[in-house]
């Protein structure tokens, strides 16, 4: 784990949906990290008309670049890890491509990890990179 699910705008290039996803990816080893190989991301491609938000949020103004990132992970890290993380992917991305930091939306789910998930063969696997 985690499971990402990454809701864009359809128009963007194949070069800038891959770095969205590996600069995420890159993010949650380094931040939360997982392994290497720990890897499942779906990116959802949308035309304009699906893709809902404000103008200006909180103070934030947003675009029709807008870009919408989905972490469901493990419980077990805190404030300060999630924290960073959001950073972290927001700069990679608005750093890495023609994304602003301002429409890089982050909502991290947390379940307790061990028997939420299933990696094939409709198993509960234990792995040990988890903490008990």
């Amino acid at each position: 784990m985690p499971f990402v699910r990454i809701s864009l705008p359809k128009k963007l290039s194949l070069e800038t949906k891959n770095t969205i996803s590996e600069s995420i990816h890159q993010s949650l080893i380094e931040e939360f990290h997982i392994p290497k190989d720990d890897y499942f991301h779906v990116i959802e491609e949308l035309e304009n008309h699906q893709i809902k938000y404000p103008e200006s949020y909180l103070g934030i103004s947003h675009s029709e670049q807008i870009v919408y990132v989905q972490i469901i992970a493990g419980q077990g890290r805190t404030l300060e890890q999630k924290k960073k993380l959001y950073h972290q992917i927001a700069t990679r991305i608005s750093s890495s491509t023609p994304i602003l930091i301002n429409n890089v939306i982050i909502v991290l789910l947390e379940n307790n990890g061990l028997e939420n998930w299933s990696f094939g063969n409709g198993e509960i696997q234990e792995p040990k990179h988890l903490k008990k």
